[in-house]
C-alpha cells in the first residue's frame, strides 16, 4: 500500500504541473505503459527523489498518527486520569500526568521501570498513573491479579511495594511464588490469593482492557504523557523531553 501512496506523491510533487492535469483512465494501455516507463526511468535516474518522498510520506502518516492519538485521548481522558480503580504515584497534584500501560513480563517494561522510577524521583511535579495490562498469557494475568488484589485490600503504598517485586521477578507465577512475593512485602497471603479470584479483580482488570482497546494499544509499555501517546519504549532522556515539551505546552 505505501508504495502506491509514494508513487502518487511524487507524481503530485514532481510530475509538471500539465502532466497532473492528465487522466489516466482516458489513457490507452499503450500510453500507460509507455508513462510507467517513464517513471521507472527517471526514478533510476534520480533515486534520491524517491528517498525524499519516502520522508515525506512518513512524516505525513506520523502527523496524522498524532493527531488521531490526540483524538482518542480527548474522547477517553477521564478513564485515563480519573477512573477511581488505578494506582496513583509520584505527585497526585503534579502538573504533567503520565499513565502506563504495564505487563509483569514484558521486557521493555521491565527495562523502562528504573528509567520511569528515576524520573518521578527526580521531577517532584509528576503524577504516575499505571494501568493493568496484562497480554502475555497466564503469568501475566496472575501477576496483574496480585497486584490489583493488593491494591483492593490494603491500599496503593502496599501495591506499590508488591509491584516492585512483581515487575522484577522471572520465575513461574503460580501460588507459591504469589505467596512469596505477598509475604516479603510485608502483606499477608491468604486474603490475596483468594480476592485474586474475585469479580472486583476481574472487573478492575477488564475496565483497563476495554479502555486499552479503545485507546489501540496493543503492546506494553504504553505511555500517554499529557495528551501524548507513545507507544512502546522510550529511553529516559526521551521521556524527560517529552514531559518538558508537555509543560510548555501546557504554559
Amino acid at each position: 500500500m505505501r508504495i502506491f501512496k509514494t508513487l502518487a506523491l511524487i507524481s503530485a510533487l514532481f510530475l509538471p504541473q500539465g502532466a497532473q492535469a492528465f487522466d489516466i483512465e482516458a489513457m490507452s494501455q499503450a500510453e500507460r505503459d509507455a508513462l510507467h516507463q517513464e517513471i521507472r526511468e527517471y526514478l533510476l535516474q534520480n533515486p534520491e527523489i524517491l528517498v525524499e518522498a519516502m520522508k515525506i510520506l512518513e512524516n505525513r502518516e506520523r502527523m496524522d498518527q498524532i493527531q488521531h492519538d490526540v483524538l482518542l485521548f480527548q474522547q477517553f481522558q477521564n478513564g485515563l486520569w480519573n477512573d477511581g480503580i488505578s494506582y496513583v504515584g509520584g505527585n497526585p497534584d503534579g502538573d504533567v500526568t503520565i499513565v502506563e500501560f504495564v505487563d509483569y513480563r514484558c521486557g521493555y517494561c521491565r527495562k523502562a521501570h528504573s528509567e520511569v522510577s528515576e524520573l518521578i524521583e527526580s521531577d517532584a511535579n509528576i503524577r504516575l498513573i499505571v494501568k493493568e495490562y496484562p497480554i502475555l498469557g497466564p503469568d501475566s494475568d496472575a501477576s496483574s491479579k496480585a497486584a490489583v488484589a493488593a491494591l483492593q485490600l490494603y491500599g496503593p503504598e502496599a501495591y506499590a511495594r508488591l509491584y516492585e517485586e512483581l515487575i522484577t521477578f522471572k520465575g513461574p507465577m503460580n501460588e507459591l511464588s504469589v505467596r512469596s512475593l505477598v509475604e516479603g512485602v510485608g502483606l499477608e497471603a491468604d486474603p490475596i490469593l483468594e480476592h485474586m479470584e474475585s469479580e472486583d479483580v476481574a472487573e478492575h482488570i477488564q475496565t483497563v482492557q476495554n479502555l486499552g482497546k479503545n485507546l489501540e494499544v496493543t503492546g506494553t509499555p504504553t505511555f500517554v504523557v499529557g495528551d501524548t501517546i507513545l507507544r512502546g519504549y522510550l529511553p529516559l532522556d526521551a521521556m524527560r523531553q517529552v514531559v518538558q515539551e508537555t509543560r510548555l505546552m501546557a504554559n
